[in-house]
């Protein structure tokens, strides 16, 4: 597989926003002071791993076959740690800590969108489309976690 000049720099690009995605997830599901987000920081950490793995085996020219079924939902129920009109420094925290990640998940979508118009490769482009689809999951989860305890207005 040869990938362009603009494929490659498209790739060099996504693999920064991934290792920012990693770092963050790991240093505020330390930071997070409710154990549901932290949960949430740790799994969305995890799966973020995988897709900087996903992009270092592009860039190395494997790419990797994505499971069928792949990109399901993952429905997470939480139960409400914040009262909604609370002042709790906690959760002025763990809002400040939505907010950033949520953006974070804005942006990097934002950034594989356009990735995905940019390759020619079609397996390339399946695999990135993947990636995306699952961004767009943590953003909604994160949302999901907010809107329950309070955060999202």
């Amino acid at each position: 597989m040869q990938l362009t000049q603009k494929e490659t720099s498209f790739l060099k690009d996504l693999k920064e926003q991934e290792q920012i995605c990693v770092e963050k997830y790991n240093k505020y599901a330390s930071e997070a002071h409710d154990g549901q987000l932290k949960d949430l920081f740790a799994r969305i950490g995890q799966v973020e791993q995988q897709h900087l793995d996903t992009i270092n085996q592009i860039m190395g020219g494997t790419v990797p076959a994505m499971q069928a079924g792949g990109n399901k939902q993952v429905q997470l129920n939480f139960t409400p740690t914040y009262n909604a009109a609370s002042s709790d420094p906690n959760k002025q925290r763990d809002s400040y800590l939505c907010t950033d990640l949520l953006s974070t998940e804005k942006h990097v979508s934002s950034v594989y969108n356009t990735a995905v118009f940019e390759f020619k490769d079609t397996n390339i482009r399946d695999v990135l489309n993947h990636i995306q689809k699952e961004e767009q999951q943590h953003g909604e989860q994160i949302y999901n976690y907010m809107a329950q305890n309070g955060m999202y207005n």
